[in-house]
């Protein structure tokens, strides 16, 4: 090998060692980057985007199918269209911005550009700052329910959504549509796991 072609050899090498760490970084935060695969009904592209990171960071996919998986995000963005008046649409509107608002604050940007360690810490602000549900006998809420805020009023959305769609129900929780003999003294290791009816 001759000096032109080892010296040539030596500068790419090096060039490619200094630029690989800025050429990684922009590969993952172009992947980091969320981007809707579908079109809301009601919100904007950024409250999306919002409404979608938030709740695949609650219930996120693991061994079980995630709740963007079963589509909560978009059944969310239905409802609210198709149910809310125009008033509650203007308040969820003005809730995000809030709560998007407080997560700048917080970690210095929006719920959907927060990695995954600033959104652990914007939900465990959140969570403890939320207000909770009243308990409930048969399904009606004991005293007057005072307002839950954003974030615990879109989780509970979420879980509802969640739980009662058809793939979590018939793949992930046992479902039976007609149940059979009432068997009342039986180890709990012969049930499974839990029982969606």
């Amino acid at each position: 090998m001759n000096r032109r072609t080892a010296l040539r050899r030596t500068g790419q090498i090096a060039g490619a060692t200094a630029l690989t760490p800025s050429l990684l970084a922009l590969l993952n935060a172009c992947q980091s980057e969320a981007h809707l695969d579908w079109q809301p009904q009601f919100f904007s592209n950024e409250e999306a985007r919002c409404i979608s990171s938030l709740i695949d960071t609650i219930l996120p996919r693991t061994d079980t199918p995630g709740a963007l998986d079963v589509q909560v995000d978009r059944f969310i963005d239905k409802v609210i269209a198709e149910t809310y008046s125009s008033e509650a649409q203007q308040h969820i509107r003005s809730e995000i911005a809030q709560f998007n608002e407080k997560c700048k604050q917080l970690v210095g940007s929006t719920f959907a550009d927060a990695n995954e360690k600033e959104r652990m810490k914007i939900l465990q602000a959140a969570e403890a700052e939320a207000g909770t549900f009243n308990g409930a006998v048969w399904g009606t809420a004991v005293g007057e329910q005072k307002p839950v805020g954003f974030y615990r009023s879109i989780k509970a959305m979420a879980l509802g959504a969640y739980l009662s769609s058809e793939k979590i129900g018939e793949s992930v929780l046992s479902y039976d549509p007609v149940p059979g003999g009432y068997q009342g003294c039986i180890p709990v290791s012969e049930v499974g796991n839990r029982w969606s009816l």
